[in-house]
């Protein structure tokens, strides 16, 4: 980690499946990696990050960061007294070759004071925010409810209907609906079209096909799975991972 000026650089090996447990900084932090994807989660909303994009954190704001290939998770923490930026929430931003090669100037510690100090302000006019939104997938706290939520999570594609899970759980259709809507604030199948696409996005960043990602999660098509992730997450999965 170099600690100069008002940005520190931290690179911190991630394995597939591993996390670094919830916690937070007192400087705001850019999260990134060059290769692999990371995946970090703030309460109930989840962010999947390839290398074209990385995540804006606040100081404060407590999250959960992980990765579903080998990355390199590489941190940049702003010093919030010295930063022209002030974004008070979680915001996507999108890496070009531009920014990937500054972040990777200013984690060299042989780097002169004062031609840090330059790149450190450049930084700010780089970080494009992108207009895709993350995936939110509230946790349910009613016991009937999180049976239905657990079946889900495990298997995004299990086909049941809401009548189905509605059985499996003991409880009638009416019932169920009225309960997703009280615990979560969705619908079941908007709840369920996040855990879909929440699933989808490692897969899609890994480079799978699109064909091939829409199946693993349950829907019978690509086009409707991409009906689905436009409507959800405000781009087409190419633009997404394109960070455009």
């Amino acid at each position: 980690m170099e600690d100069m000026g008002a940005i520190i650089v931290g690179h911190f090996p991630l394995a597939p499946g591993e996390w670094i447990p919830p916690h937070h900084h007192t400087h705001h932090q850019l999260a990134w990696t060059r290769r692999g994807v990371l995946s970090v989660n703030v309460g109930e909303v989840y962010w999947v990050l390839p290398p074209t994009r990385a995540l804006w954190l606040p100081a404060g704001v407590t999250h959960a960061t992980g990765a579903t290939r080998d990355a390199v998770l590489c941190s940049l923490y702003l010093t919030p007294e010295r930063c022209p930026l002030d974004w008070p929430e979680p915001t996507a931003v999108g890496v070009d070759g531009l920014l990937a090669e500054l972040i990777g100037y200013l984690a060299r510690p042989d780097l002169a004071d004062d031609a840090r100090l330059r790149a450190e302000a450049v930084l700010p006019d780089l970080l494009r925010p992108l207009p895709t939104r993350p995936i939110d997938v509230p946790e349910p706290t009613d016991e009937r409810v999180r049976a239905v939520a657990a079946a889900l999570l495990v298997d995004p594609a299990d086909p049941r209907s809401l009548e189905a899970h509605a059985r499996a759980a003991g409880v009638s259709r009416r019932t169920l609906t009225r309960l997703f809507v009280r615990d979560t604030g969705m619908s079941f199948d908007h709840w369920r079209t996040q855990v879909r696409l929440r699933a989808a996005l490692p897969l899609l960043a890994e480079g799978q096909p699109v064909s091939r990602v829409a199946h693993s999660v349950g829907y019978a098509t690509a086009s409707a799975f991409l009906a689905a992730f436009r409507r959800t997450v405000g781009t087409s999965p190419g633009r997404y991972l394109l960070s455009r």
